[in-house]
């Protein structure tokens, strides 16, 4: 099982800094194999982070390219059946590396073949899970998921369900909502930020679990639960400024990118907020 935060609450703004820089030092190389609506913002947002984006979504070629990856999202939006098999290969790859990977699954509970996948990938041991409230519950077998992406749960209805992710499968659970709960071995963070108008842009969870990819990449000693925390404190500081000088949804995506791009580690370390929660 992976280990809980190495820090408290009161100190992840300083990891979360650090964890920047790095990410911005290093520029690392994160594999997505993600769905078909999303792959342009997904691969924008990594590179205005500071990351290196690759969309290898084939079979023959996921699995070699996960073992040679920084990081590695997948993300079941749209799941061909070529597709599929990309992701159970880039997963094979990505354990023997020891490349830490992100699921993402998207919209499951009532779909059948979907959730059959995240059942079967979720036994993989992923690093992460990242997803809103109704599609953890599916995950752990406690619901049956939201309206497609859209979550029909408050994140806190989730955290029995991220437990037990956590405790079965070894993986740091972050959920999703108005305040994002990052949940790792019996201890949960709250991470505080973000924007109602993510909700309205394609992308704006998906493009989560990739920078989330990002900075477990990076995480150097940090244990995977913090640089999971780091990144939803990330992309809440950029999407709360892109959202203060928005006229909707079409240029708080283009102000998302640049916030993404302009968001320094000094300004992280004075401007996010984490807080614990109960398990």
């Amino acid at each position: 099982m992976h280990a809980p935060f190495s820090a408290p609450a009161a100190e992840l703004a300083e990891v979360t800094a650090a964890l920047l820089a790095s990410l911005r030092a290093r520029g690392p190389l994160v594999h997505c194999i993600t769905n078909g609506v999303v792959q342009g913002f997904t691969a924008n947002a990594l590179l205005a982070l500071g990351a290196a984006p690759a969309m290898v979504d084939i079979t023959g070629e996921a699995g070699l390219f996960a073992a040679a990856a920084d990081g590695l999202l997948v993300n079941l939006g749209t799941p061909a059946p070529e597709q599929r098999d990309a992701m159970r290969e880039a997963v094979a790859g990505a354990n023997a590396a020891g490349t830490p990977w992100v699921l993402d699954p998207v919209a499951i509970g009532a779909l059948p073949i979907r959730t059959a996948l995240a059942n079967e990938l979720v036994r993989e041991r992923p690093t992460a899970v990242r997803g809103n409230a109704s599609e953890v519950l599916a995950l752990a077998g406690l619901g049956t998921g939201g309206r497609g992406t859209d979550a029909s749960e408050a994140a806190a209805a989730a955290l029995p369900a991220a437990a037990a992710l956590s405790a079965h499968h070894g993986a740091v659970v972050a959920i999703s909502g108005p305040e994002d709960l990052v949940h790792a071995a019996g201890r949960t963070v709250r991470v505080l930020g973000g924007d109602a108008l993510l909700t309205r842009v394609t992308g704006g969870g998906c493009a989560l679990g990739a920078v989330t990819a990002a900075f477990l990449a990076v995480r150097g000693d940090e244990q995977p639960a913090a640089a999971v925390a780091a990144a939803h404190a990330v992309y809440g500081l950029a999407a709360s400024a892109a959202a203060a000088g928005a006229k909707g949804p079409g240029s708080f995506a283009v102000r998302l990118l640049d916030e993404l791009s302009l968001l320094t580690p000094e300004r992280v370390r004075a401007e996010a907020v984490f807080a614990e929660a109960d398990a």
